[in-house]
This record gives structure tokens, sequence and C-alpha cells, in this order.
């Protein structure tokens, strides 16, 4: 197998862009299995028929997940923020939802907090449950309205980088002492 030094430039190129891409998309290819305390919940997965399950909407196009009461929506991104939409006035009540990314995650959950709480007043409670499970606990939050915006971030475990460029510099530069001395 011949390999010039351009190829091996062009294929780490390829593989640090693509590191570069997961690390900034943690929850991207992620399959989320959905569950609520109140009603059960709807997930774009199956067009909102039922299913508890659903991997991330590509197009952004709507919410992941309507709990089956249509009280609430969880529109998850690619960069791990979860926005929570109030759909309808939401009574006083018990409402917790969960949400299980399984193996689909690149590195474990650590964190999970609110970015902006928008109009709403209370305290949301979430919680990570394990490194592939969250919580939400929505039973305090004052909602101020229809289709409040709740914006909350999901913090996973940096993933440690051996320093790409450095270790990019020392493969090319040993590819080209190969080729160098398979010359002469």
């Amino acid at each position: 197998m011949h390999i010039t030094l351009r190829k091996a430039a062009a294929a780490a190129s390829l593989l640090l862009a693509t590191g570069a891409a997961q690390a900034a998309a943690p929850l991207h290819n992620a399959v989320i299995h959905a569950s609520y305390s109140a009603a059960g919940v709807l997930s774009i997965g199956d067009d909102y028929a039922g299913s508890p399950i659903s991997g991330l909407d590509p197009l952004n196009t709507s919410v992941e997940f309507f709990t089956a009461d249509f009280l609430f929506g969880f529109d998850f991104a690619p960069d791990g923020h979860l926005t929570i939409y109030n759909n309808l006035p939401a009574p006083d009540g018990s409402y917790i939802a969960s949400f299980d990314f399984g193996g689909t995650l690149g590195a474990a959950i650590t964190g999970f907090r609110v970015t902006d709480a928008g109009l709403t007043g209370g305290t949301p409670v979430l919680t990570v449950v394990d490194g592939h499970t969250i919580s939400i606990d929505l039973s305090a939050v004052e909602w101020h309205g229809d289709f409040n915006p709740l914006q909350t971030q999901i913090v996973l475990q940096p993933v440690p980088e051996p320093a790409p460029l450095s270790m990019l510099s020392a493969g090319l530069l040993g590819l080209a002492l190969h080729a160098r001395r398979r010359r002469r």
C-alpha cells in the first residue's frame, strides 16, 4: 500500500475535523427514550403516534417530544441545549419528565442546568440520574402564559484530546522520513 504525504495529511485533517464536530455537537446521533409522569410522551420519531423514542430532528422543524397531555414540548439541540415549552396552561400537578440516551452519547452526562428561565417563575428541579439519563421536575415552574421557553444545557464529561496538533505533526514527520528513506 502506497501512502503519500498528501494523502496522510488529508486523512489527518478529516479526522481532526470529525473530532471537532463531535465535540461541538455532543448529542449528535443521540437516540432518546422519554418518560413523563402525568400522561406519557409522544415523539417526532413516529410522527407523535405514541412511541417514547426519538432521535434529534435533523431539520429542527419541530420538538422531539410532546407530553401526551400536550402541556409541554421538549426540543433537543445537537449542542446539548434542551428547550422546554409550555404548550398549554399547566394546572397545579406533578410533571416529571426523564430522558435516557442509553449508550448513544460519546461521553457521560455530568451536569444539567438552566441557562435562561425566560418569563417562567419558580424553580425546575434538574437532575442527572446517571451518566446517560436526566430528569426534569416542572411541578414548581410558573409559566406566565403559553409557549414560554425554558432553556437548559446538558453538560457531558469532556473527552481528553491528546494534543492533536503535536500528534499530527509527529505523524506527518514520521511519514516524511519514511518516504525519504524509501527513495534512497
